[in-house]
């Protein structure tokens, strides 16, 4: 009986050791949100920018999807906007398909469109301590100055190493009544 109860002191030192090191990660806050998105949308301008001025492109997509989503690292559910016959991108070749062409037919290289600006009005954030999720309309700035509209959710995490990555992305067009 002293051993089993000895044994169990153990696992509950184990699991409060372990609750712990769970609850070491910094809550997440609203201005990380906010920061982390808009250094998203810097990040898309900066990829067209890449495209445009001849430089490696493909590269700087890249750099962008390992520096914003958890592949690797957590799961990642991305459902982006101009997804129609392979609407799920859950590998990082797949979401870099999206950003700048690549192994899906369909895709045509959102990023390289290019865009000068990516502006946020977040309709509302919720956050659980380590984790986030945010929904609204980010509005990409076009070439000739118009806006294109896009409602978007992400949900983000805090990863072992403290960032911020986007572990959901839904995007899509606003629903025009016909």
């Amino acid at each position: 009986m002293f051993r089993t109860a000895i044994m169990s002191l153990g696992l509950v030192s184990a699991i409060a050791v372990g609750a712990a090191q769970a609850n070491d990660k910094t809550p997440i806050t609203e201005a990380e949100v906010t920061a982390t998105q808009k250094a998203w949308g810097e990040g898309i301008v900066e990829i067209g920018k890449t495209f445009t001025d001849g430089g490696d492109y493909k590269a700087a997509a890249s750099a962008h999807i390992a520096k914003f989503y958890a592949y690797g690292e957590s799961p990642v559910l991305f459902k982006p906007t101009l997804a129609a016959e392979d609407q799920f991108r859950g590998t990082v070749d797949e979401a870099l398909s999206y950003f700048v062409k690549g192994s899906i037919a369909e895709d045509k290289g959102f990023a390289i469109a290019p865009y000068s600006n990516v502006r946020w009005e977040n309709e509302g954030t919720v956050i659980d301590s380590d984790s986030a999720l945010s929904m609204g309309n980010y509005y990409f700035t076009t070439k000739d100055g118009s806006e294109v509209k896009v409602e978007y959710t992400f949900g983000m995490e805090r990863m072992d190493d403290g960032t911020l990555k986007i572990v959901l992305h839904h995007s899509s067009l606003p629903y025009k009544p016909s």
